[in-house]
């Protein structure tokens, strides 16, 4: 069962997530078909008024109501939990994608205590999907519950997987992907890892692989991917930690099979 302390208004941790989420999301989409400011962080890597707006209401909310929690956010500097409690937020996964209008990202919120995922929520506010997970009690999509897909033959799986901003890691997950690819059905690259992560834990894809993402990206979709029956690791096939970076994720015999691969190719250690 999930403890988590109260809230000054009394109110749950999750609904407050939720709300925060979804307020988050109709920034993000108020913005969207506007001229954006943009500015570069590095190679490959942006920021745009929305990522920032976004990111300062969920922090408010957030703050407001949990003043002793820690908070990992993308754009501001990390504040330390005083009572183990930490969010990890991400106010818009797929930056890249939203910045050149391709309509594929998300606001993405979760509460971790220590190592252990307790909450996860990844808001798609363009298609009005919210998925939601929390420790011990299963994963959701719109309130439904969700699991991840049932294939266990290699040949029928779909993997996703993106080659993020540092070229030696993404070359090294080309070369995983082209070891892959004669036993595989198919591959996307979806520039969101947040978003690929959830559609892994509703099945619609089986195994979503990245070399070097950011604890806000893994934080919720880790968490709906084991809820949804499935499991994330790194590419060593390890537990993942709060502060990993990389991740291999999927149902349990796709993921099997991929890192049987991995570990033939034996990729260096992060």
């Amino acid at each position: 069962m999930v403890v988590i302390p109260p809230s000054r208004s009394g109110r749950q941790a999750l609904d407050i997530a939720i709300e925060a989420t979804k307020a988050a999301g109709e920034i993000v989409m108020d913005h969207f078909s506007r001229e954006k400011h943009v500015h570069v962080k590095g190679q490959g890597n942006l920021v745009t008024d929305a990522d920032l707006l976004s990111e300062k209401l969920i922090l408010e909310r957030l703050r407001s109501e949990f003043p002793d929690f820690g908070i990992t956010s993308e754009e501001s500097d990390r504040v330390p939990s005083q009572n183990g409690y930490t969010w990890l937020v991400d106010p818009l996964d797929g930056t890249n994608n939203y910045s050149f209008g391709i309509p594929f990202f998300t606001v993405n919120i979760a509460l971790a205590q220590g190592d252990r995922m307790l909450l996860g929520l990844t808001f798609d506010p363009l298609r009005h999907e919210l998925f939601h997970a929390i420790a011990g009690e299963g994963a959701f999509l719109n309130g439904q519950r969700i699991s991840v897909s049932p294939r266990t033959d290699p040949k029928t799986a779909l993997i996703g997987f993106d080659i993020g901003y540092e070229m030696g890691k993404g070359q090294e997950t080309l070369e995983i992907a082209g070891a892959l690819r004669p036993s595989v059905f198919s591959y996307r690259v979806l520039g969101s890892g947040a978003m690929a992560l959830a559609y892994v834990a509703c099945g619609r894809l089986d195994i979503y692989m990245h070399r070097r993402l950011y604890p806000w990206d893994i934080a919720a979709g880790r968490l709906l991917i084991e809820e949804a029956g499935g499991m994330a690791t790194d590419w060593q096939g390890k537990p993942l930690a709060q502060e990993g970076r990389e991740i291999v994720a999927g149902n349990k015999a796709i993921h099997r099979f991929v890192m049987e691969t991995v570990r033939k190719s034996r990729p260096p250690a992060a």
